[in-house]
């Protein structure tokens, strides 16, 4: 049963993707029975897992604003997932009118329900491409067209590098997206992790992707700040140290509301290109 309107040719209903079960767990529409089925998989594993899914969504919406905030117009948003409510450029174009968007989805669904963000302003792209493959984002005409990296540039990478396994380097991959980013650029990522987490709910949460189209990798805190070597962390909250967090916390006003169970799935960090 797919709750979507359209399939781009192609496509293998019958197969989850990370893009159909996220837009599940945020109550979204465009996904398929199998995306369902291994949703409750997923949530009888861990039963407040639309709760990780809601504490990731807000982080990327709270340091988009951040970044916007900072006087950056253009951003660049990878694996950006399936529309849904408070999209990037919606976020960033209400403090910066204008501001330029690139969506970057593997997922052709991504692709086909995208088009309804593109207007005649010429200010929001959407690219259809592998995260692996930085050539293919990079060089892309319709990236270079509206983006300009001699001018700084917002880098969304949220909840995405978890699809990248230790053999494949995500930490050099995502190097080759930062060292294209001119001086005063941010980089916005968010990460699943199974630290201080049961091991059997981490594995029932990790073996949901065992049959989809990405298998899913944990990291610990370490891996994670990795991600932001030669980057200079901000301070993710009013009084707290530079550094990375997790999800919930990150652009809060009190840090004991903002605790969540789901939101300790997530390690999350923004950081600035010197």
């Amino acid at each position: 049963m797919t709750l979507g309107p359209e399939v781009p040719v192609g496509v293998d209903t019958t197969v989850p993707t990370a893009a159909r079960i996220y837009d599940y767990m945020l109550r979204g529409k465009n996904y398929f029975e199998a995306d369902e089925r291994a949703c409750q998989r997923l949530l009888a594993a861990v039963p407040y897992a639309r709760d990780v899914a809601a504490a990731n969504r807000g982080f990327h919406q709270r340091a988009a604003k951040w970044i916007a905030q900072q006087g950056l117009s253009q951003y660049v948003d990878i694996g950006s997932g399936l529309p849904t409510v408070g999209n990037t450029h919606q976020v960033v174009q209400a403090i910066i009118p204008g501001a330029h968007v690139v969506y970057v989805d593997k997922d052709p669904m991504v692709a086909l329900h995208s088009k309804a963000l593109i207007d005649n302003t010429g200010t929001v792209a959407v690219i259809c491409a592998d995260l692996r493959e930085p050539g293919s984002i990079l060089d892309h005409p319709d990236l270079r067209k509206i983006i300009d990296f001699d001018q700084p540039v917002g880098l969304c990478v949220t909840a995405v590098l978890q699809f990248v396994s230790d053999p494949d380097d995500p930490w050099t991959l995502l190097a080759r997206y930062v060292n294209e980013l001119s001086s005063g650029s941010y980089l916005s990522l968010s990460h699943l992790t199974d630290d201080y987490k049961p091991p059997a709910a981490a594995e029932g949460f990790r073996a949901v992707f065992d049959n989809a189209t990405d298998h899913m990798y944990f990291r610990s805190e370490a891996k994670v700040a990795r991600f932001f070597n030669g980057l200079d962390l901000v301070s993710p909250y009013e009084g707290a140290d530079p550094g990375i967090t997790f999800a919930g916390y990150w652009g809060c006003e009190d840090v004991e509301l903002a605790d969540s169970e789901g939101s300790r799935w997530l390690y999350c960090g923004v950081a600035r290109k010197p």
